[in-house]
């Protein structure tokens, strides 16, 4: 996930199963054994580089990797240092393996972050178990308690407004360390730094599997990852808003399992954005037989807000999802 000082982050469930503690046996009278502490998020987030840093193939999304390549060349073309799209390319996708496709198979542009576990981010009255908001999202995992912060989930799997956004971000955060008299590789290591997964040195060794050999394209992987979008009216306002249904997930999809994390998995939600600038507020809303609970159920983020103190949960009501006609149209 995405954001300074974070611990949390996404490693592969059988990655996380082969890591935890087990018990052993040990002779008759002898002190009773304790199990290990299960290893820290950020010893799983490293070991889960280090894993895609040898996936024996990096594949990615053909229409992701069209709205990556775009953004790479525009921020190439715009960069205050010399730097080609081809590098420009390498220097931003080279965390998103680690981040959520430690198998190098396609990241997932809806991936929705498991490792944070903080009560506030569920509903209060425990309506249902799948009424749950996860902080990091997409391929980048933006973190709402960071460069997520001014997104919604919407945003954030959209791999044309993401790509828009956080190439130049990368590719700026190189060509001002290498304007300062850095080095190459610590220009790029800086430009990594919000990723705790390129702590370890792996986020390099991709960089260059990358820019030396590219990625092999594969189709079935959307901008929106699985997630479809819809027109909802709220409030007496019609929204272009995103379904989300973690089942439909297109790529490396292994966090959408009940067991591909230490957070619930979301029930099927709808997001979408009210107000703009500093008013902005992210929705998202549980239609009652998407999630189970005995009725709807809404929570709003404030832009600026870290979800993990800054959410408001209400019941529902007067949603419509006008694409299909669910809810109440």
């Amino acid at each position: 996930m995405v954001r300074r000082g974070r611990k949390a982050m996404i490693v592969g469930a059988a990655l996380v199963a082969g890591m935890f503690a087990t018990w052993v046996s040990v002779p008759a009278g002898a002190e009773e054994p304790r199990p290990e502490s299960p290893p820290t998020i950020q010893e799983l987030k490293l070991a889960n580089a280090e894993k895609a840093a040898t996936a024996q193939t990096m594949s990615f999304g053909a229409e992701p990797w069209a709205d990556v390549s775009a953004a790479a060349a525009d921020a190439a073309a715009n960069a205050s240092c010399s730097i080609d799209e081809k590098y420009a390319t390498a220097l931003s996708v080279a965390m998103i393996w680690p981040e959520v496709s430690p198998s190098g198979e396609a990241p997932s542009p809806m991936t929705l972050s498991r490792y944070d576990t903080q009560p506030t981010l569920g509903d209060p009255q425990g309506r249902a178990n799948g009424l749950w908001f996860h902080p990091g999202i997409g391929m980048w995992q933006l973190d709402s308690a960071g460069l997520g912060t001014d997104y919604t989930a919407m945003e954030a799997m959209d791999t044309r407004y993401a790509a828009s956004r956080m190439v130049p971000f990368v590719v700026n955060k190189f060509c001002a360390n290498i304007n300062n008299g850095a080095t190459a590789p610590a220009a790029r290591a800086a430009a990594w730094t919000d990723w705790n997964a390129c702590r370890g040195g792996a986020c390099d060794t991709i960089f260059w599997r990358i820019y030396n050999n590219g990625v092999t394209l594969v189709d079935g992987v959307d901008r929106h990852g699985g997630g479809e979008v819809r027109t909802c009216a709220y409030g007496g306002t019609e929204y272009e808003c995103l379904f989300v249904d973690a089942a439909n997930a297109q790529g490396a999809d292994w966090w959408a399992a009940p067991g591909g994390g230490r957070s619930p998995i979301a029930a099927p939600f709808y997001v979408f954005k009210v107000g703009d600038g500093d008013s902005a507020v992210e929705i998202r809303y549980w239609l009652a037989g998407d999630s189970g609970a005995a009725t709807d159920v809404v929570v709003s983020r404030d832009f600026g807000a870290n979800a993990r103190g800054g959410l408001v949960w209400e019941t529902g009501s007067g949603f419509c999802d006008v694409s299909t006609g669910s809810g109440s149209c």
